[in-house]
């Protein structure tokens, strides 16, 4: 997947917040930073500030969902964008977060995570990279985060935004603009179907899918309605 793919514009940033559920303003602070009057702060992980407006691009999308499983956490942004910094120079591309390298390489990979963990001054609360029995390996964070992304080479294919690992919802860059879809099919269709009155036999019959399929995209869409 080339870099184009990875900078595609695909969402506003509320709705980049929805779908990764997380508040909108906790995402423009990652995106855009603080300024105004007081202390201000630069973008998390932007290189630098777009302004009012700007779209959420594939890259910054997956970036933020590695970012998200820290929702429950009081996380030191100021590190965290270190760390992101380091990453970007240790791995030489620009969306260090969005790479495979630095979550399967068990070696040099999750080494480089691991320094630049340390560098930064990240505890072990938040670390990414751990070390057990003389071997790098992934916290609870990274992997979940790993486990949600789907793989083309290096670079991210698609992301389920659903909190079941079974979900067979993906978010893609080159499907549906980047909503939540099942084999290409929009999930909000199917609910629309759903909500006509059509049984989860018909809808399946309709696109020629699976019943199964048509049970997850709509419980994708109801946990969605009350996360909303």
């Amino acid at each position: 997947m080339v870099v184009a793919v990875l900078e595609r514009e695909l969402y506003t940033e509320t709705a980049a917040a929805r779908l990764l559920r997380v508040p909108s303003r906790t995402l423009h602070y990652w995106l855009e930073g603080e300024g105004g009057s007081g202390s201000p702060h630069d973008p998390v992980i932007r290189t630098e500030r777009k302004g009012p407006g700007a779209s959420v691009t594939w890259a910054e999308f997956i970036e933020a969902g590695l970012l998200r499983e820290y929702r429950q956490k009081s996380v030191p942004m100021a590190k965290i964008r270190q760390f992101i910094v380091t990453l970007r120079t240790e791995f030489d591309v620009p969306y260090p977060l969005a790479d495979r390298r630095p979550w399967i390489d068990k070696g040099k990979g999750r080494g480089l995570v691991y320094e630049a963990q340390v560098s930064s001054g990240l505890t072990a609360e938040f670390a990414l990279v751990a070390v057990a029995n003389n071997q790098f390996v992934l916290t609870a964070a990274s992997q979940s985060f790993l486990d949600r992304v789907d793989w083309d080479g290096d670079s991210p294919a698609a992301y389920r935004p659903s909190d079941d690992p079974a979900s067979p919802v993906r978010c893609q860059p080159d499907m549906r603009f980047g909503k939540p879809a099942i084999r290409g099919i929009s999930t909000a269709v199917l609910r629309e179907q759903h909500d006509a009155g059509l049984d989860d036999d018909e809808i399946a019959s309709m696109f020629e899918i699976s019943e199964d399929e048509v049970f997850y995209a709509l419980a994708y869409e109801k946990s969605l309605a009350r996360a909303s």
